[in-house]
């Protein structure tokens, strides 16, 4: 629990730091354009799917006529922008995460390990490629999870349980390879994860519950529908945050845990080698014959023969 509260107050305190705040302009602007140029092109077509697709529920349009009954007709002009907007989550932030992983995890570990471990000697066990790898892999086992797990969000409960407890996997999964990738061995790298697998899986969870943060700017775009192209680099740029917090987060845990494991290896290495060498002498003397007295010599502490 030190560990993860240490490590946790030492990331937010990175945060602020000005090479942090720089390097989460460069996701936010990637993604600001993609998303705006998107829907600059996509937007009406997907729009009118989505209104053909509500249309053709009679559930649907029973609920929007008795909205309209009530006086609350309006609300059909939002719905199908509103839902095209919650579709459109999952991919933006997926994206982000990965934009995150990829431009902003490593110079944040480097600025980590650089002004807390100088010392920390970089074994190279991943690669990118295996990261791009792995995180693609996470992140369509998340997606899929996601498609699964939706008609469980229709009960109150389980919708603010579920989507965290996947975003916190996928994010565990993401991050703990990509700050353990220069610094850490394979085998290092493997033996953290299996001794620290649910600490780290904790901080993935938590980043989770943090990353529905901008569910509250979702909430005003869905009684602005208008200000989207103001609300969803607004909302990029939160998420960015959220992520660059959980990388720094896993980075100084990760780090710190793989300091520690050097040094005990260390010292079993240690004590293994003095005990391999007392082994050692203990064996020569064993195998070692008793010396024997010269001939013709009497034995220590015996007295001459005298002539007479």
């Amino acid at each position: 629990m030190n560990k993860l509260l240490d490590s946790f107050w030492r990331a937010t305190m990175y945060c602020l730091h000005p090479r942090v705040m720089v390097l989460s302009i460069l996701p936010v602007v990637i993604m600001g354009v993609l998303s705006l140029a998107l829907g600059y092109f996509y937007w009406e077509g997907a729009l009118a799917a989505v209104r053909g697709s509500l249309e053709s529920f009679e559930l649907v349009n029973a609920m929007l006529h008795w909205l309209e009954g009530v006086g609350l007709g309006s609300l059909r002009l939002v719905l199908a922008p509103v839902l095209l907007l919650f579709l459109a989550i999952p991919g933006i932030v997926i994206a982000t995460l990965l934009f995150v992983s990829v431009f902003m995890t490593p110079p944040m570990v480097s600025l980590v390990a650089s002004r807390r471990f100088p010392q920390l000697a970089l074994k190279k066990g991943g690669s990118l490629m295996a990261g791009i790898g792995r995180s693609l892999g996470a992140t369509l086992l998340a997606a899929l999870l996601l498609v699964l797990s939706i008609p469980l969000w229709l009960v109150p409960p389980l919708v603010l349980i579920l989507p965290p407890l996947i975003w916190g996997w996928l994010t565990y999964r993401v991050m703990s390879y990509d700050v353990l990738a220069d610094h850490a061995s394979a085998q290092e790298r493997e033996q953290i994860f299996s001794e620290h697998r649910l600490p780290l899986l904790g901080i993935g969870v938590i980043s989770g519950y943090l990353g529905a943060a901008p569910s509250l700017v979702w909430a005003s775009g869905a009684m602005f529908v208008a200000m989207a192209p103001i609300l969803v680099p607004v909302a990029i740029w939160i998420y960015t945050l959220v992520f660059a917090f959980s990388s720094l987060w896993f980075a100084h845990y990760c780090l710190a845990a793989l300091e520690q494991l050097r040094m005990r290896n260390s010292v079993l290495a240690q004590a293994s080698s003095a005990q391999a060498a007392t082994d050692l002498i203990v064996d020569e003397l064993a195998v070692k014959p008793l010396a024997q007295p010269a001939p013709g010599f009497p034995l220590t502490g015996s007295r001459p023969h005298e002539s007479p």
